[in-house]
């Protein structure tokens, strides 16, 4: 650790620490800013003075790492005076030079790999024409010989010049052209479909996402409408068995019944039919006492910092808005970065429930008090809460729309099912935050036992776990996976004992070795972090969250009871 006196040490406490102050993290902001795709909204500034190009010294222990990041912990008073050092100490000419010069380099061996397909697509292309060519000599051979063994001789026939059911008068230059009707022009168009490359459809980033895959199926299938039906029937008893509603939510809840099923599954609601209503109502009156109680003293001094940082992540939401700015106040931080590119969670009143929403918890949680990231973990709950009062399209949904009764509802519902969550992961938001330092190492002893090249290949290039997995155990993937991949993984989550506390581990073991092939293929730090934070995950569907889990639960029933096998 540094002992340099003008440097603030890495896990230092704050001696004037109140109950819901700030914990700042590293690796929470979202999304990571990318010089290249804003550089036009970066202020015109004086240009820092010329520096000697140099290859940055590549932190190789973790004492090295927290000592470049101490800035990152820092729970000091005088945010705007870090703010400003990072404004100053930003050097935008030697930031926009690495990158572009790590772009280049990928894009020129995306082109490499583009030309090597190109030739052997243009190769099987030719062949296929050759065998097509030959198909179509032999087949002109034996129509010779059909006419020549006719009674009648016909005269030359112009083909251009006559009618035919393929040709339509027209003359077809190619196969390709051929209408669908032709036979031929439907060998041709087999042929064209299977050398073009596979294009995966457009999926909505939320709408239809418990129901879309990647293969474009219908939503609802006869074997998804039985599932339905069981949902339905077990719910419909005066006392819901949780223990067969957990192994009937494990491979994915329907939409209609997801609302109710994760308010059970959460112990949000009782088992108890004829308790729901009460229960519900006196939870939501209960949510809106604390609002009244301690919403106005967002502005008292001793809760500003914690105000300031939910107020900044939700206006980050909007492009214009990733300049920095010296005056910004405190939880509005975290909400604009709440899924920025989804419309829904830009609009004014969404937005003033999730600083309601985060507020309130961490004025009645001390221990952690807010900490960035946490505003990723109420976007699912809200989502699945806002379906049970609409059949359309979520996406770009305006709420404003909705009865005032069924916004309190929602926003209450998200409120206590979130806090549910968050109680069996306190650990991971308190202080130095223990929860989320064990699980990376877990995972690191857990990688190395079941795929040592890709765990050798990140030691190589000296990536260590805490710079890319901070993240996926900070915000449970939501990072790293479009919002309807993160709703139908927490579908398990629900039903899975401690699933979002133990078997999350193994959800990210499985994820990290299902990219072994494109980890294994780059050869630098720079491109491993570039990968490892920017995984291709967004035409992801239920098929991919699927094979994910079964893979999951598959180290989990190896490894979950014998954790000293993956003890070295």
């Amino acid at each position: 650790m540094s002992t340099d006196g003008n440097k603030k040490q890495f896990w230092k406490r704050n001696t004037a620490k109140v109950p819901g102050s700030i914990q700042h993290v590293y690796g929470a902001q979202h999304p990571p800013f990318d010089p290249l795709l804003h550089a036009n909204l970066i202020k015109a500034g004086n240009k820092p003075p010329p520096t000697t190009p140099g290859k940055p010294k590549k932190a190789t222990t973790f004492q090295e790492f927290e000592s470049i990041t101490s800035d990152a912990w820092d729970v000091g008073d005088d945010d705007d005076e870090l703010l400003a050092m990072a404004a100053q100490n930003l050097n935008i000419e030697v930031v926009m030079e690495t990158a572009n010069k790590v772009i280049e380099n990928h894009s020129k061996q995306q082109e490499r790999q583009r030309q090597d397909d190109t030739t052997e697509l243009e190769q099987r292309e030719e062949d296929t024409q050759e065998e097509v060519a030959e198909d179509e000599e032999e087949d002109g051979e034996e129509e010779e010989d059909r006419v020549g063994e006719g009674d009648v001789t016909s005269p030359e026939v112009s083909f251009p010049s006559q009618s035919s059911p393929y040709t339509d008068g027209r003359l077809v230059k190619s196969h390709s052209e051929a209408p669908i009707g032709s036979p031929k022009g439907e060998h041709a168009a087999l042929h064209r479909q299977r050398s073009l490359p596979h294009r995966p459809p457009v999926i909505p980033l939320v709408a239809r996402m418990a129901d879309q895959n990647t293969s474009g199926t219908p939503a609802m299938t006869e074997r998804e409408a039985s599932r339905l039906d069981k949902f339905k029937q077990l719910l419909a008893g005066p006392n819901t068995d949780l223990e067969e509603l957990r192994k009937l939510s494990w491979s994915g809840i329907p939409r209609q019944v997801r609302p109710i099923t994760w308010k059970l599954l959460s112990g949000y609601l009782p088992a108890n039919a004829e308790r729901r209503d009460s229960v519900l109502q006196r939870k939501r009156q209960e949510y809106f006492g604390f609002i009244q109680q301690y919403y106005d003293s967002r502005n008292d001094e001793h809760h500003q910092d914690t105000y300031r940082q939910i107020h900044i992540d939700i206006p980050r939401m909007s492009p214009e808005s990733l300049v920095l700015q010296p005056k910004v106040t405190e939880i509005h931080i975290d909400i604009p970065r709440t899924n920025p590119l989804i419309p829904l969670f830009q609009q004014a009143s969404v937005q003033e429930i999730f600083e309601r929403i985060l507020f309130i918890w961490a004025i009645r949680h001390p221990a952690s008090g807010y900490v960035q990231g946490i505003n990723d973990l109420v976007t699912p709950f809200f989502v699945v809460y806002v379906f049970e009062y609409i059949e359309e399209e979520v996406e770009n949904f305006d709420v404003s729309s909705l009865k005032e009764e069924a916004l309190r509802n929602i926003e209450a519902d998200s409120f206590w099912c979130m806090s549910k969550l968050l109680d069996g992961i306190q650990d991971n938001y308190t202080f130095a935050q223990p929860g989320i330092q064990r699980k990376v190492k877990a995972l690191e002893e857990l990688v190395s036992r079941i795929d040592e090249s890709v765990h050798r290949h990140m030691q190589q290039y000296e990536v260590e776990y805490l710079q890319f997995a901070f993240r996926w155990m900070n915000n449970l993937l939501m990072r790293e996976l479009p919002l309807r991949c993160t709703i139908r993984l927490w579908d398990t989550y629900q039903a899975e004992p401690e699933g979002f506390s133990h078997f999350h581990l193994y959800v990210c073991a499985a994820f990290l070795v299902r990219w072994r092939k494109e980890i294994l293929e780059e050869r630098d730090f720079q491109g491993l972090m570039i990968l490892l934070q920017n995984l291709p995950t967004m035409h992801w569907g239920n098929e991919e969250v699927s094979v994910l889990l079964a893979e999951a639960y598959r180290l989990k029933f190896a490894f979950a009871d014998a954790p000293n096998h993956y003890k070295r």
